[in-house]
């Protein structure tokens, strides 16, 4: 099957998952080799096409021929479906598009949070709209997935720390949002729904770093030890994000205070 001529799709280079997957498009053949282009690259015939604030949003794949624009999921079926026919009639359904239109949305709106570029905000970037609920959803989802892992964890960790349940660590972690929140509320409003999105990535990735040694059969000395090695990872990735955020060094020392009174309080 040939690529999809004549189509060209225009991604946030500033997103490493935008890309990804991008080039993944171009490398399996599914579009052309000048098949994508940079969003604040792209050139005026592409511009002219596109709806520039939208395409920040969801990911625009221009028609050079016609000059026609698919958005978000149908930019991204129409890649797919062209060389995958057989999935055509799935990319139809209507509860088929509303799961996935909604997920897209999840990760597209909150992308800069999961995995930003090296500047915020920078001047003609792709930057997607702030959408406060699926930034909420973001911020509650992560915080429960964070509280589930570190209440596995913890159960490994009998004999160190008292007994604990999810609703302990769902308070700890949620403990951690109002008081990292009310300091940077305080010191850059603008800032603060950004940073609480970064915030619960670090802690995300975290949880993703403890939950398979969560089931393997180590003893208590490497179970505390990756706990460690994972903190100071997640300290130094905090650190990159807030200083991304042009924000000063108190919001990561506060960090570790607030970790360090919860380690007090719980033992």
């Amino acid at each position: 099957m040939r690529p999809l001529h004549h189509h060209i799709i225009v991604y946030d280079q500033d997103c490493p998952m935008c890309q990804l997957y991008t080039r993944a498009f171009i490398q399996t053949g599914l579009l052309d080799s000048d098949g994508r282009v940079a969003y604040h690259s792209a050139p005026a015939n592409i511009t002219r096409c596109i709806d520039q604030k939208r395409a920040c949003d969801e990911i625009a794949l221009v028609n050079t021929q016609t000059g026609t624009v698919d958005y978000g999921i149908d930019s991204l079926f129409k890649i797919i479906g062209h060389r995958f026919r057989v999935f055509q009639p799935l990319f139809q359904s209507t509860a088929f598009r509303y799961v996935i239109n909604h997920l897209y949305k999840f990760v597209s709106y909150n992308r800069k949070v999961i995995a930003p570029g090296k500047v915020f905000e920078a001047p003609g970037s792709c930057t997607p709209s702030l959408n406060i609920p699926y930034r909420m959803a973001y911020l509650f989802l992560t915080w429960l997935f964070t509280s589930w892992v570190l209440t596995i964890y913890a159960s490994r960790l009998a004999g160190v720390i008292p007994p604990t349940d999810l609703g302990r660590e769902f308070l700890i972690c949620g403990g951690q949002l109002i008081f990292q929140g009310t300091l940077v509320g305080f010191l850059r409003r603008d800032r603060l729904i950004h940073y609480l999105g970064n915030l619960m990535t670090v802690s995300t990735i975290g949880a993703l770093l403890l939950l398979p040694v969560s089931f393997l059969p180590v003893g208590l000395p490497i179970l505390l030890g990756w706990f460690a090695c994972v903190v100071g990872t997640m300290f130094i990735l905090h650190l990159k994000r807030v200083h991304l955020l042009n924000l000063p060094l108190a919001v990561s020392v506060s960090w570790v205070v607030y970790r360090l009174l919860a380690l007090v309080m719980i033992l």
